[in-house]
């Protein structure tokens, strides 16, 4: 299933993106990492948090992963599902994260 996003990828301060499903449901998520695999892959990633999400009893969150890519004003795009086995591409994204993750530990 694709979703497609209105974001503003020149703005840091933009965190945010609305995704609107198939049925035209739209749901906050809060954009954790962008991830080049441009050179690797051809194509880049991002790692999504819902906002409206509560920590399960292990206090862990769901994160959504998937493949983008833009229009040529790098405002509007589409996000892609990962396919699952694309191994590659989620070591990839799994070795990002973890540094992700080290580094917010460090904070």
């Amino acid at each position: 299933m694709a979703h497609t996003h209105e974001h503003d990828h020149e703005n840091e301060e933009d965190h945010f993106i609305t995704l609107v499903d198939d049925d035209g449901s739209e749901s906050l998520y809060e954009i954790l990492l962008n991830i080049d695999g441009m050179e690797e892959f051809g194509k880049n990633y991002v790692l999504l948090m819902p906002v409206d999400s509560d920590e399960d009893e292990d206090g862990e969150v769901e994160i959504q992963a998937y493949s983008f890519t833009v229009d040529e004003n790098g405002l509007e795009g589409e996000l892609m599902p990962i396919p699952e086995d694309a191994d590659d591409e989620w070591d990839l994204i799994e070795e990002v994260f973890d540094n992700f993750m080290e580094q917010q530990d460090e904070e």
